[in-house]
C-alpha cells in the first residue's frame, strides 16, 4: 500500500522520516521501532487498519528513510519519544493510540506516561522492559568490552560478533525472533531490513539511555500510565521473558492477549490474530457502528461467496462456467464475487453480482506485473514477495464472513483464503471449498536455497491439510489424476500425485466453453473475420506480463510471411497491455482484451501463445497446432502446464531463450496446415466441478 503522505521531520540535525496511511478521524501510531529495522516491520497490519483509521508509522533514526547519526548521543529512548511527538505535531495529531513492538513499547509506554494528553491507548507487544525482570536464562549475557568464549548461540550478537559477522549475526537474531516453523519470509524481510544500518551504528544505538536508571524509575513510569491498554505476547518468545508482558499488564490494568506457540514477531508471524486483537481493542476505545445481515435460516437463501484468482483471466473463464452450472443444479443459490480487475470488469459485463467490498482488495495482478522481467516471472517468488498483499485481502474477506452470512466459500487458488484459514481454524464459520489447477511449488534454478524453500512451502500446506483436514470440505483439482506430476514435494515429502489423489477430488478440465460454439470453422471463421487467408493468432492471456513475446512475434512476422505467403497475423493483448505499445506492422492486426479468445484460437490455422494453462488447453481442445513460450522460471507453466500439454500431445515449447524471430517463424510455418493428433478434451469438468460443489448446499 502506497502513503497517502510522506516526508520528515528535522529534530537536532537528524531527520525523521514518516508515512501517513488512510484518513480517517482516530489516529494510530506506529512508533520508531527498534533501530535494527524499520517501520515496514508493520506491513501486514497498515493496509487493513488504514481502512479504519489515519495510520501513521515513523522510520526509527539509524534505519529506514531517516538519518543515521554517528554521534551516540543522538540515539536512546528519549529521542525516540521526542521525535514520535515531533511526527503527531508535524502533522497535527492531538492524540492517537501508540503501537510498539519490544523496545518500541516501552517508547510507547515513556510517551504515554511523560505526554498523557498526546495518548488516547495503548499497545504493546512482546514489550521489553528496562531493569524489571531478568531476561531469559538461555540469553546470556556478554560483556560489551569483552570477546566471548564462543561464537556459537547468543554471542554473535555481542558487539564482537556483529563486527565479525554481521549478516550471520542477524539470521541467527532473527531466526530466534521468529523461531516458529515456515518462518522463513519473515526472517528474511527482518534480515534486509537489518543490512541497513550498520553493524557500529547499530551497537551504537543500542547502547543509547532507555529514559530511567533503576527498576524503581521504569515501574514509576508504568505506574504513571492511565490510558486503556493493550499487552499482546507470544508465550514460546525467545527474545522477550513473558513476565515481563504479564507486569506491564497488570500495572497498567490492560486487556491481555496471549498466543499460544507464537514467538517475539506475532504482528509478522501471525498477523490475522495480532489485527484481530488490535481490531477489537479499537471496537472498544473507539465504538462503531456495527452492521451485519442474518436471515433467519427458514428465509435465508443459499449464498455462496466466490474467490476467483486475478492473476490472468484463465481462473475467471472457468469459474464462470462452473457457477453457471451450479445455478443449474441449485437454481436457488446466489453468487457473489469477491473479485479484483480485470475479473470484475468481466464479471460485470456478464451480469454477475460483485461484491462491494471488492472494492478494499489489493491488486494481485499489479504484484504481479511489477515482478515481471523480459518474458521472465520467477512465479514462486513473485508469490513470497504477495505476503502483505494476501494478509490484507484475507482480512477484507474476513470482515465480510463476520457480517454477511454465506452456505458457502469457493477459493479458486485464493492463497490467502486457503492459508490463513488453517492458520486460524476458527475463522472458518461455513462451509469451504478449495480449487487449483496445479499442486505443489517447485524450484526453477539450481540454487539449494530455492529448493529448501519450495519444500517448506510444501511442508506448511500438508501439515496444515494433515492438522486440520476440516477446513477443506472438498478440494477440487481442476483437471485429471495424470495431469499431476509425478515428482516428490522436496526431499522425505511425498510424490505430488499420489498426495494429491488421496486429498482431492478430479473434476476433469473446464474449457468454459461449449464445444458447439467451435465445431463449424467454416461459419466459425466467417464469424471472426477471417477469410481464406492462413491466420497465426498471438496471445498470451489476461496478465501484464506478455509484452516481450507480442513485440518478439511482431518481429517474426515478415519472416513467417516470407515462409507461408499472405499470411496474416492477429495479435491480442488482452487487458492489461496497451495495443498501442506494439509496434505497427503491415499484415498484423492488433486487438485489445476479448472475452471470447477461445474463439478467435478454435478459428486460427496456428498460434503463438505463453506457457498459461488456461490458453493452451483452450487450443488443445480445439486441435488447433500452437507454440508455446513459457515464461522463464515460471515453474507452473515449464513443469505443471507442460506434463499437462504433453499428456494430450499438444503444442510445441519453445523456450524463451531460443525463441528467435527466425526460430518462431520456422516452428509456426511448419506447423500451419497440419492437425495434431491430440488426445481430446471431456468438455463435462464444468458440470462435475459444480455437482461436487453442490455437495455442500
Amino acid at each position: 500500500m502506497e502513503p497517502s503522505k510522506s516526508g520528515t521531520v528535522e529534530r537536532d540535525g537528524v531527520r525523521i522520516a514518516y508515512e501517513v496511511f488512510g484518513d480517517g478521524e482516530q489516529t494510530v501510531v506506529f512508533v520508531p521501532i527498534d533501530p535494527i529495522i524499520e517501520s515496514r516491520a508493520w506491513k501486514a497490519q497498515v493496509p487493513w487498519l488504514s481502512r479504519r483509521a489515519r495510520v501513521i508509522t515513523i522510520d526509527p533514526r539509524g534505519n529506514g528513510r531517516s538519518d543515521r547519526p554517528a554521534d551516540p548521543a543522538a540515539y536512546g529512548q528519549p529521542h525516540l519519544v521526542a521525535d514520535t511527538v515531533a511526527v503527531m505535531d508535524e502533522l497535527g495529531v492531538d492524540s492517537a493510540v501508540l503501537v510498539g513492538i519490544c523496545t518500541s513499547a516501552w517508547t510507547a509506554v515513556l510517551t504515554a506516561a511523560e505526554h498523557p494528553d498526546r495518548v488516547d491507548g495503548l499497545i504493546a507487544i512482546a514489550p521489553w522492559l528496562p531493569f524489571v525482570t531478568p531476561p531469559l536464562p538461555h540469553r546470556v549475557a556478554y560483556p560489551d568490552d569483552e570477546v566471548p568464549d564462543t561464537d556459537e548461540g547468543w554471542a554473535k550478537v555481542t558487539n564482537w560478533g556483529l563486527r565479525r559477522d554481521y549478516r550471520g549475526a542477524m539470521e541467527f537474531f532473527f531466526g530466534e525472533c521468529a523461531a516458529e516453523p515456515h518462518s522463513s519470509k519473515v526472517i528474511e524481510d527482518c534480515v534486509g531490513w537489518a543490512l541497513q544500518i550498520p553493524p557500529d551504528i547499530l551497537i551504537t544505538a543500542d547502547n543509547g539511555p532507555v529514559g530511567v536508571a533503576d527498576r524503581e524509575g521504569a515501574l514509576d513510569v508504568m505506574g504513571r500510565v492511565h490510558c486503556p491498554a493493550l499487552v499482546i505476547h507470544g508465550d514460546d518468545d525467545r527474545c522477550q521473558p513473558a513476565s515481563r508482558a504479564d507486569l506491564l499488564a497488570e500495572i497498567l490494568g490492560a486487556e491481555q492477549v496471549t498466543i499460544g506457540g507464537a514467538g517475539h514477531l506475532p504482528m509478522a508471524r501471525e498477523p490475522v490474530a495480532v489485527n484481530k486483537a488490535i481490531g477489537g481493542f479499537l471496537d472498544r476505545l473507539w465504538p462503531r457502528p456495527v452492521r451485519r445481515r442474518y436471515p433467519v435460516p427458514a428465509r435465508r437463501e443459499k449464498r455462496v461467496l466466490y474467490l476467483s484468482s486475478p492473476i490472468g483471466l484463465g481462473h475467471g473463464r472457468r469459474d464462470l462456467a462452473i457457477a453457471e452450472e451450479l445455478r443449474r443444479a441449485r437454481p436457488d443459490v446466489r453468487i457473489d464475487w469477491l473479485a479484483q480487475p480485470p475479473l470484475t470488469d468481466w464479471l460485470r459485463r456478464r451480469g454477475e453480482t460483485v461484491h462491494p467490498a471488492s472494492a478494499f482488495l489489493a491488486s494481485e495482478a499489479a504484484h504481479i506485473d511489477g515482478l515481471a522481467g523480459e518474458h521472465d516471472l520467477h512465479a514462486f517468488e513473485a508469490i513470497r514477495q504477495m505476503d502483505e498483499i494476501l494478509v490484507a485481502n484475507f482480512m477484507v474477506f474476513s470482515e465480510l464472513a463476520e457480517q454477511e452470512h454465506f452456505d458457502l466459500w469457493i477459493g479458486d487458488e485464493a492463497w490467502e483464503l486457503d492459508h490463513f484459514l488453517h492458520e486460524n481454524p476458527e475463522l472458518k464459520t461455513t462451509g469451504y471449498a478449495w480449487m487449483t489447477d496445479f499442486v505443489g511449488w517447485l524450484p526453477m534454478t539450481e540454487d539449494s536455497r530455492e529448493a529448501e524453500l519450495t519444500a517448506d512451502y510444501n511442508a506448511e500446506m500438508l501439515d496444515h491439510v494433515a492438522r486440520l483436514p476440516r477446513i477443506r470440505d472438498r478440494a477440487i483439482f481442476v483437471g485429471d489424476p495424470q495431469d499431476v506430476v509425478r515428482t516428490p514435494f522436496g526431499p522425505g515429502l511425498p510424490d505430488i500425485r499420489d498426495w494429491t489423489t488421496a486429498h482431492y477430488d478430479f473434476a476433469g478440465y473446464v474449457t468454459g466453453f461449449d464445444p458447439a460454439e467451435i465445431a463449424d470453422r467454416t461459419a466459425l471463421r466467417e464469424s471472426v473475420g477471417f477469410g481464406d487467408e492462413p491466420v497465426c493468432v498471438v496471445a498470451v492471456g489476461g496478465s501484464g506480463v506478455g509484452g516481450h513475446l507480442l513485440r518478439r512475434a511482431v518481429e517474426a512476422y515478415p519472416l513467417l510471411r516470407e515462409r507461408r505467403p499472405g499470411m496474416r497475423m492477429v495479435v491480442v493483448t488482452g487487458p492489461r497491455i496497451d495495443p498501442a505499445s506494439l509496434p505497427a506492422t503491415d499484415g498484423v492486426e492488433v486487438r485489445g482484451w476479448l472475452p471470447d479468445l477461445h474463439r478467435l484460437l478454435a478459428a486460427a490455422d496456428v498460434a503463438l501463445v505463453q506457457g498459461g494453462l488456461t490458453t493452451t488447453m483452450e487450443l488443445t481442445a480445439a486441435g488447433r497446432p500452437f507454440v508455446y513460450v513459457p515464461l522463464q522460471h515460471h515453474f507452473e507453466q515449464n513443469v505443471h502446464v507442460r506434463h499437462r500439454l504433453e499428456r494430450y500431445g499438444a503444442g510445441r515449447c519453445v523456450p524463451w531463450t531460443e525463441a528467435s524471430p527466425e526460430r518462431l517463424a520456422d516452428e509456426l510455418a511448419a506447423l500451419v496446415g497440419t492437425a495434431p493428433g491430440v488426445a481430446p478434451v471431456d468438455p463435462g469438468g464444468a458440470a462435475r466441478a459444480a455437482a461436487l460443489l453442490a455437495e455442500l448446499l
